[in-house]
C-alpha cells in the first residue's frame, strides 16, 4: 500500500482543490497552513503500536485520513475540499477510485465536517461504510494483478 506524502498533498491535492474547487471562497496559499497539523493527518493512518496498526485495512486508513483532513483543519480554509482531493490522490495511488455522484460526495463531506467530535468513532465507521459502498478498482489495479 502506498502512503500519501506531504509533497503529493502540496503538489497535487492542494493545487487541484485550489484550481478546481475554488468556488466563491478561494483557498489560501499552501504556505499558510498550520505547521505540524497536516503532517499529523498524513501520519496517523500509518502509525503502528506494538507492531500493530490501529487502522489495519486500506479502507480504515482511507477513512481516518479523510476524517482527520476535515476535522483537524490543517489549512486556514478549504479543508473539506483539500480532504476530498487528498482522498482521491491516496485512492488513485493505490489503484482505486470512488464511483459516486459529486453531490452525494459533497453532502457526505459536509456531514463529516458537521459531525460532533464526541461521535468520532461512529463517524469514521460511517466513512468506512461510504468508501466500501463506492470504492472501485481502476484499470491500473486490474492490470497489476
Amino acid at each position: 500500500m502506498k502512503e500519501i506524502t506531504l509533497e503529493e498533498v502540496e503538489r497535487i491535492a492542494f493545487r487541484l482543490a485550489q484550481k478546481k474547487l475554488g468556488f466563491d471562497e478561494p483557498i489560501p496559499e499552501y504556505s499558510t497552513r498550520f505547521p505540524g497539523s497536516l503532517e499529523s493527518c498524513l501520519a496517523v493512518p500509518f502509525q503502528r503500536f506494538g507492531g500493530k496498526s490501529p487502522y489495519p485495512t486500506f479502507i480504515a486508513k482511507a477513512a481516518i485520513l479523510f476524517y482527520l483532513m476535515i476535522k483537524n483543519h490543517p489549512f486556514q480554509n478549504g479543508n473539506k475540499r483539500v480532504a476530498m482531493m487528498t482522498l482521491f490522490v491516496f485512492l488513485y495511488n493505490n489503484g482505486k477510485w470512488l464511483a459516486v455522484d459529486e453531490k452525494e460526495l459533497y453532502n457526505f463531506t459536509v456531514w463529516v465536517a458537521q459531525s460532533s467530535p464526541a461521535v468520532r468513532n461512529a463517524t469514521v465507521m460511517a466513512i468506512e461504510d461510504f468508501l466500501t459502498k463506492y470504492l472501485v478498482k481502476t484499470g491500473a489495479e486490474k492490470k497489476s494483478r
